[in-house]
């Protein structure tokens, strides 16, 4: 499988730009699933439901599964935030894994940069930043730049990147 990131300050609108890609890439006939970074703890589930409950009473992992979706739900513990390389053990493979978040990993990352936000350039100092998404011209980037809402452009970059656009998917190129 092969792995694209988007990364940006909080704000940028890196969930904004994911939910226009996802449609773009797999509109083209690729097959992509997404990692979504969550700062400390959050809750998929609520109390009170069973699933929560199991949780709570000790399981390490609950899978909830219904006629339309199943989820599974792993609890960390003492063990710590996992690496996308093991996150990714977990997943069905797919042609593109789009991670949400994560700056600080490994892998190639678009940064999604709002000049407005006043928050300095990510790829100024990280070398895995291979473009920026930018909805004000800037120049003078070790970096291509390209236009924020210019999705398919986006998108074409992510997929050469990635080494997908030269297969064939689905009849289209």
């Amino acid at each position: 499988m092969k792995i694209f990131g988007l990364a940006g300050w909080s704000g940028s609108g890196k969930t904004t730009l994911m939910v226009r890609l996802l449609p773009e890439i797999t509109g083209r006939g690729y097959t992509v699933s997404t990692i979504k970074h969550a700062h400390h703890t959050f809750e998929i589930d609520t109390p009170g439901k069973d699933s929560f409950e199991h949780r709570s009473a000790g399981a390490t992992e609950v899978m909830i599964s219904g006629g339309m979706r199943w989820a599974l739900m792993h609890e960390n513990r003492e063990a710590g935030e996992p690496a996308i390389k093991d996150l990714l053990r977990h997943m069905t493979p797919v042609d593109l894994v789009m991670v949400e978040g994560f700056k600080t990993y490994q892998h190639p990352k678009l940064e999604v940069h709002r000049p407005a936000l006043g928050k300095p350039l990510i790829c100024m100092e990280d070398n895995r930043i291979v473009a920026v998404a930018s909805n004000e011209a800037i120049g003078g980037l070790p970096v291509p730049v390209l236009g924020l809402d210019d999705v398919s452009a986006i998108a074409d970059f992510i997929l050469e990147h990635s080494g997908l656009a030269v297969e064939v998917r689905h009849g289209t190129a």
